[in-house]
């Protein structure tokens, strides 16, 4: 490639001049290419430690003029071919051009310009694309991509200088972390050291510092632990890393989000040395931390944040902080985690202005809301650019109507009035109403459904008013007051300054009749409700009427929601639950519906109408509680680990008790899952979902510590699992909320656990003090690290199990021994898995079901089949085996969705490896029938034809309902009454899939060291098996000669007896024949010398050996056959022998005269399995060689490298070979 001219002072050092002339010089590196010695291997680890470009370029060209010392790099090359096509241009185009020059530095400058200007052309294309990455760092990517044999399609993120400990050694190199893998390359004093991990195979990634390995990074796969040290920034690599294997994890958890294409912010001006990808993925992470700070909808995109001031009214303060802007939201973060968070939606924008600058106020920044908040902002650094920002975010807002009633709704918010319902000021007066598309029939159903305006807990109150509860309503009307003061000085509604007043407010209680509205703020849901309106009136009608695996499932469970309530205990609330929990399963089909989400939807059913049910349950299922409510309950799982690990930090000796009784994992789903509303007292659990929307999963974890550490003598003394399961049990039916006004509702769980002497009450608000007291130390930022931790250990286990079901699926007699199932697994997925990052077509992935049984969800395709077949298929036939891969997959596709399951490959290896002669060679014989043998392939096979289509019909016929477990039974069944075939069920074969079968095995041959045997074995079966089948014909033409015969078969009869040969047969062209040849060549399409004619009957002198044609000379009665002829090629290539090979039965024929295969095809030919199966037999090199056993291991161990085209060769050895 061509270089921008950069000086070069030493020249000479560590190269050595190849070719040069007066102006230019070509180099190559010392040590590379043959010999090298000392100097090579010094020079080598040189290289590889100091990162020099000659690793990419062992060739270079210089341009020196003869009194300058001064040397200029112009050019560079892999390899030998590629600098030499650089110094030939240079040869022909510059140097009769420069000898013109008398001034050397007009000389330099004219060779300068030229080759800018070479490169400029060069690169002309790609500059539109302002996101092309450094030369630098292309450079380490064509490094990269040619040390490990990466395709084009394997990005590179960042590469990083750092030390790999093989043992005690640690080995000086480079780290290359691209999208799916980490790879490192070291090569010291010959020593070469080449790894490959592909990111969906780490089972643990963490950031550790001993006394062997100062602060490094720890690496585990389920084979190896690797530990890399000595980076030069340590936390940048390990954040990098992180995110890698996180975007694995989601590609193994959820294909479907994994493949959509996600836009990201991308700066302006790319900076030097980093990635595309390397800033995308950083702009991910700020969004993710953005988005889970402010709790935005998950399409908010962070534009940009700045350091600033704010000024707080309520304490007379500028708060140092950041300001964050997004397409629809201006936020405030401060520095003090409890000080400040606010929330400015740009829709409430009223005006953005900058204020006159002063030295107590510098650079300040007002905006004002339309519930008439006005918000200050100071010392911006770039307060210009940020106003013309926030003014084109507000130019996209869409100015809606709902605006005005937006305004309209906050000011009747500001002012507290005492009928306040639950939840009223969402509800009454909606911002969706007026404009709403959906307006008039919302209207109607808010007059016919009541639970489209209110909340149930408003219209199953049977209590008296407020006032009339004595001490308990005294205390919540004093908690409305508290709130009404807060709303007062803090500001109502969205644009609320959150600060440590607001959480105390919210650990006291929020009061009923503001917790409806206070949660739709605090978890975000408001947001969504206001920009999507009329979007759950919609997905209700949609989904109205609709049967699915979802719907059935939340029928069996709708009377399982909180029976105890009264809203639940008539069709009302039913109904309201059935609407809300079908329409999101309607909106979100991954996660449909999941057990315990009709208890977190019937309690948020109870504060708020339907529509902010809906709402809160987004926010909770795809926000708050990610990947909780999907088919493995992932999410939950996660959470459940880092409370394992809470556990050991807080409560050590309890931690190693709990282990033993394997309580943990037991107790916490539920917890987790219902948020403590299944295992606890509503009045009581609800206080605790007050905070949960507040704080978020943080709550529910030091809830969860506080319960263990409050019974922890009695739980060191239980002496098995359902012990404790029972003294925590009777614990949580006792927390008591004595401040709530509600009528008390039975408990269930405390019906069935309550014992002789039930334990000491706990009062929950006195629960949350203690968990806050002692361990309010979690936060949030450590919670979302524990995450990905054990997010990586969940799902690695997940996928264990997928392989364990999946192996222990397969049946007893398949012949592979569990290791060498799971193995085949492992590459299976693999396969499967790269269809998604390098592969164009998205079939197979797209297809992927995680709620289907483990044996479905990975399947690959014809292409990826073909792939894994040509790598582990014992049968080996060069050029032909694509062909034969294709017949295979056909046979195993049985139900033609052109995909086939782990099991479906397993029988098809099986039948390869596995069985004795007799098995493996129905395995071959039914690849040259219908369906593995495709109509292009062969056109007369009508009775195998029937014979296969009677399974496929009817699996197309079971495709088109929805799966169900009866599905899976017949399948089951329908695979059991298949093992029950015999040799004589196989229909018989026509001529042309003999021919078809034959080319097969003369392809099998080519490799195989007894070759020239196998040959003349598979020439005499042929011929024997060709005779037999003349000798049929002849039999059912005789057969078919009976009285009453229609015309039709007479005919055919007519014809048959034609084929019958003279008793003498005229003799073949000699080999030397020139028409022979010409014949040869015009069918065959390749050189007349590599033509081999092999004839039964042939004396065996000369057999296999090229242009030496054997025929049989004598002479024949009439139950021979007249001629035939086996055409072989011997170990040539096999897309000759494709379509050259000719088998004809009946009448001496040409090659020549057999211009088109199909058309010389003798109809009444066949012969049966029996007869091929009794033929191979009389040759015993045949029979060894379909006997002889291959271990499908080494096989495997291959494919892994074959994946990745990987060699383990040096990069001097590779550019030497080609040197």
């Amino acid at each position: 490639m061509w270089l921008g001219p950069e000086e070069v002072l030493v020249a000479n050092a560590l190269w050595v001049t190849e070719r040069a002339n007066p102006f230019f010089v070509l180099q190559r590196r010392r040590g590379h290419g043959k010999g090298g010695g000392l100097t090579g291997l010094l020079v080598g680890t040189l290289d590889v430690v100091l990162d020099s470009s000659a690793r990419v370029a062992p060739y270079r060209i210089l341009h020196q003029t003869q009194d300058s010392q001064i040397y200029w790099t112009v050019a560079c090359g892999s390899s030998r071919k590629e600098i030499t096509k650089h110094w030939e241009w240079l040869e022909n185009n510059l140097l009769q051009t420069l000898s013109i020059f008398d001034n050397e530095e007009d000389i330099t400058t004219f060779v300068k310009g030229k080759i800018h200007g070479i490169i400029a052309e060069e690169n002309k294309n790609l500059q539109p694309q302002g996101d092309e990455d450094p030369g630098k760092f292309k450079e380490a990517e064509l490094k990269m991509r040619k040390q490990f044999g990466m395709p084009e399609g394997e990005k590179l993120v960042n590469y990083y200088s750092c030390s790999y400990w093989k043992g005690r050694v640690p080995r000086q190199g480079w780290l290359y972390l691209t999208v799916n893998h980490l790879c490192f390359y070291s090569f010291l004093l010959g020593k070469e050291v080449s790894l490959v991990v592909q990111w969906v195979d780490v089972t643990r990634l963490e950031k550790n510092a001993t006394l062997l390995f100062p602060e490094s990074i720890r690496v585990d796969t389920r084979d190896q632990e690797l530990f890399f040290s000595m980076f030069l920034n340590i936390t940048e690599t390990f954040k990098l890393m992180e995110q890698l294997a996180n975007l694995a994890m989601r590609q193994l958890l959820d294909s479907e989000g994994f493949l959509e294409d996600k836009a990201l912010p991308r700066p302006i001006r790319p900076h030097r040395n980093i990635s595309a990808l390397k800033r995308d993925l950083d702009a991910r992470a700020k969004n993710e931390c953005y988005r889970a700070t402010f709790r935005l909808p998950r399409d908010e995109r962070l534009d940009g944040h700045t350091g600033c001031t704010l000024w707080t009214p309520f304490n007379k303060l500028h708060i140092p902080g950041q300001m964050f802007i997004s397409n629809n939201y201006i936020c405030f973060a401060s520095k003090e985690e409890d000080a400040c968070h606010l929330i400015i939606p740009l829709r409430e924008v009223t005006i953005v202005e900058k204020a006159d600058s002063s030295s107590v106020l510098p650079s300040p920044l007002s905006i004002s809301t339309k519930s008439k908040m006005t918000f200050l902002f100071a010392n911006l650094k770039d307060r210009d650019f940020l106003v013309q920002r926030i003014s084109d975010f507000l130019q996209k807002t869409p100015s809606k109507q709902p605006g005005s009633s937006t305004a309209g709704r906050k000011a009747s918010v500001v002012d507290p009035a005492p009928e306040f319902l639950p939840a009223s000021p969402e509800a009454s007066e909606q911002p969706t109403s007026p404009s709403s598309p959906l307006s008039g029939r919302r209207g109607f159903c808010a007059q016919e459904v009541p639970t489209a305006s209110q909340g149930l807990l408003k219209l199953f109150r049977r209590n008296s008013p407020v006032e009339d509860l004595g001490i308990k309503g005294a205390k919540e009307k004093m908690k409305e007051e508290s709130w009404d003061i807060h709303f007062f000085e803090y500001g109502r509604g969205m644009c609320m300054y959150r600060t440590a007043k607001t959480r105390e407010l919210v650990l006291k209680g929020i009061p009923e009749s503001l917790r409806g509205e206070l949660w739709l703020l605090f978890s975000g849901a408001w947001n969504e409700m206001v920009t999507h309106p009329g979007y759950y009136a919609e997905l209700v009608e949609k989904s109205t009427g609709k049967y699915s695996l979802a719907t059935e499932e939340i029928e069996r469970d709708l009377h399982r929601s909180m029976p105890e309530h009264p809203a639940f205990q008539n069709e009302l609330g039913i109904a309201a639950l059935r609407r809300v929990l079908t329409a999101y399963a309607f909106r979100n089909p991954t996660i449909g519906y999941c057990q315990a989400m009709n208890i977190v939807t019937s309690v948020l059913l109870l504060y708020g109408s339907e529509e902010e049910a809906f709402w809160l349950l987004v926010a909770l299922c795809e926000r708050m509680l990610p990947d909780y409510y999907n088919t493995r309950v992932v999410g939950a799982l996660v959470d459940q680990g880092i409370f394992e690990e809470l556990t050991r930090d807080f409560l050590p000796q309890l931690s190693e008790k709990m282990q033993d009784l394997g309580v943990i994992s037991s107790i916490s789903l539920s917890w987790f899952l219902t948020l403590f509303l299944s295992v606890m007292p509503f009045e009581s659990a609800v206080v605790i979902v007050d905070c949960f929307f507040y704080e978020g999963i943080k709550v529910i974890l030091q809830v969860a510590l506080a319960v263990l550490d409050a019974n922890m003598e009695q739980l060191l003394g239980c002496n098995d699992e359902g012990e404790a399961m029972t003294i925590l049990g009777r614990c949580l039916d006792n927390v008591v909320n004595k401040q709530s006004t509600s009528p008390p509702v039975p408990h269930l769980h405390a019906l069935l656990t309550s014992g002789d002497d039930p334990p000491a009450q706990t009062d929950i608000f006195d629960l949350l003090k203690v968990s806050y007291e002692k361990f309010s130390s979690v936060r949030a930022s450590d919670i979302e690290q524990m995450r990905f931790k054990q997010r990586l250990k969940v799902i690695q286990s997940l996928e264990d199990t997928a392989k364990r079901s999946v192996v222990r699926a397969i049946p007893g007699d398949i012949g592979f021994s569990i290791e060498e199932l799971e193995d085949l697994y492992m590459v299976f997925k693999a396969k499967h898995l790269a269809s998604q990052y390098w592969g164009s077509n998205h079939a197979a992935t797209a297809r992927r079901d995680p709620s289907l049984p483990y044996l479905e969800q990975y399947r690959i395709d014809a292409s990826q089949f073909r792939e894994l077949f040509a790598c582990l298929t014992p049968w080996a036939c060069g050029t032909h085996t694509p062909v034969l891969a294709g017949r295979m997959f056909r046979l195993l596709d049985k139900n033609r969705d052109s995909l086939i399951n782990f099991k479906e490959f397993v029988t098809g290896m099986s039948g390869m490896y596995h069985g004795d002669l007799t098995e493996k060679l129905k395995v071959l014989y039914k690849l040259h029938l219908p369906p593995a043998l495709s109509p292009e392939e062969a056109e007369s096979a009508l009775e195998a034809t029937h014979y296969f289509t009677e399974d496929s019909s009817s699996e197309e016929e079971k495709g088109t309902s929805p799966p169900d477990y009866r599905h899976y039974l017949r399948m089951w069944a329908k695979e059991r009454e298949v093992q029950k075939e015999t040799i004589k069920d196989l229909p018989k074969m026509n001529q042309e899939q003999f021919i078809e079968l034959c080319k097969t095995l003369y392809n099998m041959f080519s490799e195989d060291p007894l070759e020239q045997d196998l040959y003349h074995a598979i020439a005499t079966v042929a011929s024997l098996l060709l005779r037999i089948g003349e000798v049929g014909k002849k039999f059912s033409s005789r057969n078919s000669r009976k009285p009453g015969d229609s015309t039709p078969s007479g005919e055919q009869d007519g014809a048959a007896e034609e084929g019958v040969p003279p008793a003498r047969e005229p003799q073949p062209p000699a080999a030397g024949d020139p028409q022979a040849k010409a014949g040869g060549d015009t069918y065959l399409g390749k050189a007349p010398q590599e033509s081999q004619m092999v004839v039964e009957g042939g004396s065996g002198e000369g057999q296999g050996s090229p242009s030496q044609l054997l025929s049989d000379d004598e002479t024949k009665d009439d139950m021979s056959m007249s001629s035939y002829s086996v055409v072989s090629t011997g170990s040539l290539q096999c897309e000759d022998l494709a379509d050259d090979m000719v088998l004809v039965g009946g009448e001496a024929r040409s090659p020549t005269a057999a211009a088109r295969l199909g058309g010389t095809m003798d109809t009444d030919w066949c012969i049966s399995f029996e007869q091929i199966l009794a033929s191979i037999l009389t040759e015993s090199v045949l029979v060894n060689f379909f006997e002889k056993r291959v271990d499908i291991g080494l096989k495997i161990k291959d494919q892994k490298k074959v994946e990745r085209q990987f060699s383990t060769s040096s990069d001097h050895e590779q550019s030497g070979a080609l040197g």
